[in-house]
């Protein structure tokens, strides 16, 4: 009599964390409301309550069946009797495959990395240094996360950040992982970063020390009429990290349209000149968030396409 109550008690968490995903990704952790998780998974707020605990339970849940079902599937790939590059295209194919399928993926990680200055966010930032470290990355990247539910003290919130980024650092220099701040465009700032230029990320890292540098994305520093001077005084050791894709002209999406490389307006040889004039030598990534069009063409077609774009930039390591 017991295996029918543990399969249905399974199968009523399933409904509550399927529910939840599309909950926290739709509207954000601040926005998103146990009613609306309850509707959607016919399940009542007591019983939600019941099997996860609180809201900041559900989503710690929530976020990890994220990350569960997409290493589940990662897992079940082939690899061994691959040649690398065949085996890169097989991953590039789930990986795409995947977003498809579950739309929300994109936007749950985007919903987690808006959380630093939340209550707990350290310890979650610790726990990624730790997990950086298990794995042998070169560096962690950071994207700080924006006001807080209901603020308008934006200045709080960078006071708050560069708090978090202190905490967190001490405890990565003991882990020998260097921390990358990622500025993000200003359309950002509200929701998931307002350290919103390379000048500003390099002011927390002057305030902070050694172990911490940049990671810069085309897409959120293209636009900077200072950026130059700022990839100078970053110099090659705070230099930790560059993603590329591209601007489109007009854009439909401020997340989920990015361009290939060499579709739209950014001088993506240009600022990779800039990186190689400080010494960098480090892989580049090549970051495509494609929903209605990369993302449903061949996978094949993907990462031919990656590669042949990231040789245009001139240097060996161009391609990711």
């Amino acid at each position: 009599m017991k295996a029918p109550r543990t399969r249905d008690r399974e199968r009523t968490a399933r409904r509550i964390l399927d529910a939840a995903l599309v909950e926290f990704s739709d509207h954000g952790y601040g926005g998103a409301r146990i009613d609306a998780v309850a509707e959607r998974s016919g399940a009542s707020k007591p019983m939600i309550y019941s099997y996860f605990g609180d809201k900041d339970a559900l989503y710690g849940a929530a976020l990890r069946d994220a990350y569960v079902q997409i290493r589940a599937g990662e897992s079940e790939l082939e690899f061994e009797a691959l040649a690398p590059r065949a085996a890169v295209g097989e991953l590039v194919s789930f990986t795409l495959s995947h977003y498809r399928r579950n739309p929300w993926f994109i936007r749950m990680l985007n919903t987690e990395n808006a959380t630093f200055e939340l209550e707990g966010g350290i310890v979650a930032q610790i726990n990624s240094v730790d997990e950086a470290r298990a794995i042998g990355a070169e560096c962690l990247v950071m994207v700080v996360g924006g006001l807080a539910p209901g603020s308008k003290d934006i200045d709080g919130a960078r006071e708050l950040i560069a708090e978090g980024l202190a905490k967190t650092l001490e405890h990565a220099r003991q882990a020998n992982v260097p921390i990358a701040i990622e500025p993000l465009h200003p359309m950002y700032a509200a929701d998931r970063a307002c350290v919103n230029t390379t000048a500003q990320a390099l002011d927390l890292c002057d305030a902070l020390g050694e172990g911490i540098g940049v990671a810069l994305d085309v897409y959120h520093v293209w636009w900077d009429p200072d950026l130059a001077n700022q990839i100078r005084r970053a110099g090659r050791e705070r230099l930790l990290a560059f993603h590329i894709c591209d601007w489109l002209v007009p854009t439909t999406d401020l997340l989920l349209d990015r361009g290939m490389p060499g579709d739209g307006v950014i001088d993506i040889a240009g600022i990779h000149a800039m990186f190689e004039a400080e010494g960098y030598d480090a892989l580049v990534e090549i970051e495509i968030f494609s929903e209605n069009d990369w993302w449903q063409r061949d996978p094949d077609v993907v990462l031919r396409t990656m590669v042949e774009r990231g040789r245009t930039l001139g240097s060996p390591g161009a391609a990711s």
